[in-house]
C-alpha cells in the first residue's frame, strides 16, 4: 500500500490541468466516491494496527497535497476568467478582490478535539455506515427483545422492512469492530445518529456520538473512571468538576453517567441544566459479557469499558451555546463566531 501511495503523490506533483474541466476529472478521479485517493482510505482501514501510524500521516499527506494542487490551478482559472486581458493578472499593482473567510462547523471543531484527546491516549478512530440491520444496533448489544428502544418512537426503521434501521447510536460500529478484530481493540467511532425525538434546545432527531470501545485483559471501572477524568479536564479546563452516577444501559453492567459543572450558567442553573448547576454528558459502564460473547470475544479473558457522548451537547458547553437547534440552521451571523476557535 505505501507503494500505491506514492505512486499516486508523483502523479499529482507531475499534473498540470489544462482547462477546468481537465482539472474537474482530475478531481473526480482521485477524490471521487470511486477515486483512488478514496480506495485508498478505504483499504486503510484493514491494515494492521501497527501500520496504522505510518500508512495514515502518509495518506493524510497525499490527501492534503491535492487539495492544495486543486486549489491552487483553480484559483488561477478564476483569476483568468474573472479579467477581460489575462496579462492583467501579472500586474501586482491591481487592488485584490474582497474575499470572506469562512470556518469550520462548531460539530466538527468539536469532534476534531475529541479525537485528538483520545488519540492521545491510544484510541484509533473506526467508521461504520448510518444505515445499519438490527444486529448491530440491537440484539449483539444485548437488547432483549421487547426493549422500549426498539419501539418506533424512539428508531427509524426503513418503510417495509422492519430489520433495517438508521442508527441510533454509533455503538453498531463497536461491535462491527470487535467482530472483525481481537483485544486488544481501543477505538473512537465519531458519526451520525437518528433518533426520533422532538426537537428542542436541548435534544434533535439528528445529531453527532462520538462513543469509544477498550477491550484488554484485567480493565477496570477504575481505568474508565481516569480516562474519562482526564478527557473531560482536557477539553474543558482543570477546573471542571464531574461526578458519576448509577444508571442502566443494556450494553454495559455495571453503569453510569457523567455530568459535568455547567459552563453556561456557571453551576448557578439554567434552562440547560435545568437549573441544577450540571449537565449530563456521557453514558459509560463495564461491557456487558453477554456483548463480548455475542461478538467472538471470551468474556472470561477479557474485559472492556465503553462510554459514548453527544457532539453538540459538548460543543454547547464549551462554548457556551444555549440552543442546540443554532448547530443546524445555517446561520452565517452564529457560524462566523467560530472563526476564531480554527
Amino acid at each position: 500500500m505505501k507503494e500505491r501511495i506514492e505512486r499516486l503523490r508523483a502523479k499529482i506533483e507531475e499534473f498540470k490541468s489544462e482547462s477546468p474541466q481537465h482539472l474537474e476529472e482530475f478531481r473526480v478521479r482521485i477524490l471521487g466516491r470511486k477515486g483512488e485517493l478514496t480506495a485508498m482510505f478505504d483499504d486503510f482501514k484493514t491494515v494492521a494496527a501497527d501500520g496504522k501510524k505510518e500508512l495514515g500521516k502518509l495518506l493524510n499527506e497525499v490527501k492534503t497535497l491535492v487539495q492544495d494542487k486543486l486549489k491552487s490551478q483553480k484559483e488561477q482559472f478564476d483569476a483568468i476568467g474573472s479579467t477581460r486581458n489575462p496579462s492583467l493578472i501579472e500586474d501586482k499593482t491591481l487592488p485584490a478582490s474582497p474575499c470572506g473567510i469562512g470556518s469550520r462547523h462548531p460539530v466538527s471543531l468539536a469532534k476534531n478535539e475529541i479525537l485528538d484527546i483520545f488519540a492521545r491516549l491510544g484510541f484509533a478512530v473506526a467508521e461504520g455506515p448510518e444505515i445499519e440491520d438490527d444486529r448491530h444496533v440491537f440484539s449483539a448489544l444485548n437488547f432483549p427483545p421487547d426493549h422500549p428502544a426498539r419501539d418506533m418512537q424512539d428508531t427509524f426503521f426503513i418503510e417495509r422492512n422492519p430489520d433495517i434501521l438508521l442508527r441510533s447510536h454509533t455503538s453498531s460500529v463497536q461491535v462491527r469492530v470487535m467482530e472483525r478484530q481481537k483485544p486488544p481493540i481501543r477505538v473512537v467511532c465519531p458519526g451520525r445518529v437518528f433518533r426520533n425525538e422532538a426537537v428542542s434546545a436541548r435534544a434533535h432527531c439528528l445529531f453527532h456520538q462520538v462513543e469509544g470501545l477498550y477491550i484488554d485483559k484485567n480493565v477496570s471501572f477504575a481505568d474508565m473512571k481516569q480516562t474519562l477524568m482526564y478527557f473531560v479536564r482536557e477539553m474543558f479546563g482543570e477546573n471542571t468538576r464531574t461526578r458519576l452516577r448509577p444508571s442502566f444501559f443494556p450494553f454495559t453492567e455495571p453503569s453510569a453517567e457523567m455530568d459535568v459543572s455547567c459552563k453556561i450558567c456557571g453551576g448557578k442553573g439554567c434552562n440547560i441544566c435545568k437549573h441544577t448547576g450540571w449537565l449530563e454528558v456521557l453514558g459509560c459502564g463495564i461491557v456487558d459479557p453477554n456483548v463480548l460473547d455475542a461478538c467472538g470475544i471470551d468474556s472470561r479473558e477479557y474485559t472492556g469499558f465503553a462510554f459514548g457522548m453527544g457532539v453538540e451537547r459538548l460543543a454547547m458547553l464549551k462554548w457556551q451555546v444555549n440552543d442546540l437547534r443554532l448547530y443546524f440552521e445555517n446561520d452565517v451571523r452564529f457560524l462566523q463566531q467560530f472563526q476564531t476557535a480554527l
